[in-house]
């Protein structure tokens, strides 16, 4: 098992500012494989000039997280992938802990790092239904039958409903102690664009969490568990429109619109409004 056997995903859309600190903590021998959720030819062609190890691959379209990721995957010709956020840090230990992990147990899906970093009764490891999003490494041989994300997720809960289909199957999970990544959040972005995001990021999630709920267990359950926020971000709606504040009522209109949006049954169709 060497470098040689991984690849790492990275989805990005207008991320040029932390990307660049991203791809420089990877090894160099690794491949990189940076779906850019645009058609940006200048931006593929800065990253491939700066950075020998990494094929970026344009959409032409903002296609969201899930469907970049799984481009990504498909394109991936090694044993192991790494999907990881362009607002993530390795440190240098981080793909040789993997390594270990993987050895450790060699029949795993999915291994990610944990928060907490102690090791979990007397292991570094521990078996978990399900992890963060911003790192994945997974084992591709164990993704045959369960296939990658759900592409009718835009972003959101992709990662929570591809855990528990693996989970479902009978897959192993595990976090691993040992294993740091810096993940800043919601930084992936030129702050340039911040409240455009925050509009997307609203209404996505919104979205996503009526599709997931519905997914695993019905409409109605989905609707009961959903009222709430429509109830609340309604009256949120209301009160901002009457105190003349644009951005937070654009933000609970947003909301509200994912919501029904998807209740509707609509697809994930909302992007944010970026040139």
């Amino acid at each position: 098992m060497s470098i040689k056997d991984l690849t790492v995903v990275i989805t990005s859309f207008r991320s040029e500012k932390v990307i660049i600190e991203c791809l420089k903590c990877i090894d160099q021998e690794c491949k990189v494989i940076n779906v850019e959720n645009s058609n940006d030819k200048e931006y593929k062609n800065k990253i491939e000039s700066k950075f020998k190890n990494v094929n970026c691959i344009l959409t032409g379209e903002n296609l969201g997280y899930a469907k970049a990721n799984n481009i990504g995957l498909k394109n991936t010709e090694t044993k192991y992938a790494l999907i990881l956020n362009p607002d993530s840090r390795l440190s240098d230990k981080t793909i040789e802990n993997f390594f270990v992990a993987a050895k450790q147990n060699p029949d795993f899906a999915l291994i990610g790092p944990s928060s907490v970093h102690k090791s979990f009764s007397n292991t570094n490891l521990k078996s978990v239904d399900s992890i963060k999003g911003y790192a994945m490494f997974l084992n591709l041989s164990q993704f045959n039958e369960v296939g990658y994300f759900d592409e009718n997720f835009f972003i959101y809960l992709e990662e929570v409903d591809l855990c528990r289909r693996l989970v479902k199957m009978g897959k192993k999970i595990y976090i691993d102690s040992n294993i740091e990544i810096f993940h800043e959040g919601g930084k992936s972005h030129d702050p340039l664009f911040d409240f455009e995001m925050e509009l997307s990021r609203n209404w996505h999630w919104m979205w996503s969490t009526f599709y997931f709920n519905k997914k695993y267990e019905g409409f109605i359950r989905a609707l009961v568990k959903v009222l709430p926020k429509l109830i609340t971000s309604s009256f949120k709606y209301i009160f901002f429109s009457l105190l003349r504040n644009k951005k937070r009522k654009n933000i609970y209109f947003n909301r509200i619109s994912g919501l029904t949006n998807s209740i509707a049954g609509k697809s994930s169709w909302y992007r944010p409004k970026i040139r």
